[in-house]
């Protein structure tokens, strides 16, 4: 059975492989990370599951899943994308709060850029390009960064104002950054 893994597990810094072949095996993987999606949500009750990356379930391969409605928490399809690749990045960044199931009460003020342009294949093999903006390219990207080892929070991890976790109503607020953050080897686990 598998299961959601977090900070500081080593194999969410891994380099993921690129799938060759799309076979049952890639459809359990996409079915286990939807049901995982959706369970960690309802242990969540102020949180969205928006996405996912197979890294963060131990899986070493491109594929990510992305909820097809994100204004509709009732709404529980997702689409998955296989090898997906960034073709290109447009906009100014903007900074925007980002949370990550593999970084348990962190979140973050990370920059990305406002649109971006990627290529996958579906589930079904279909390759398919992507033009998307706002918090769509944002996700996009973010999941992406799974694939390559990049948690959101190495975007922000010397920005002593960027860090937030939520309170018991489900609003940010700031962590103190030299305190909670700045020596957490389960967040950034020290370096060889």
């Amino acid at each position: 059975m598998r299961e959601i893994i977090t900070t500081p597990d080593p194999r969410l810094r891994q380099k993921s492989t690129k799938v060759n072949h799309i076979t049952d095996e890639t459809h359990e993987i996409i079915a286990d990370m939807v049901r995982l999606s959706l369970d960690w949500e309802k242990a969540h009750p102020y949180e969205l599951s928006a996405a996912m990356a197979a890294p963060q379930m131990g899986v070493n391969q491109r594929i990510i899943i992305v909820r097809d409605d994100f204004d509709d928490k009732k709404n529980n399809s997702f689409t998955a994308l296989i090898n997906p690749e960034v073709i290109k990045t447009e906009g100014k960044n903007i900074k925007e709060h980002e949370g990550c199931l593999s970084v348990p009460e962190i979140y973050g003020l990370v920059g990305r850029p406002h649109r971006v342009k990627i290529k996958a294949q579906l589930e079904d093999g279909t390759d398919v390009r992507i033009k998307a903006d706002g918090y769509l390219a944002r996700t996009l990207l973010h999941e992406i960064d799974h694939l390559d080892g990049i948690l959101f929070i190495d975007h922000i991890r010397d920005d002593h104002d960027a860090f937030y976790r939520l309170d018991d109503k489900g609003d940010l607020q700031p962590v103190n950054y030299d305190a909670e953050i700045k020596n957490n080897t389960n967040l950034f686990p020290e370096e060889d």
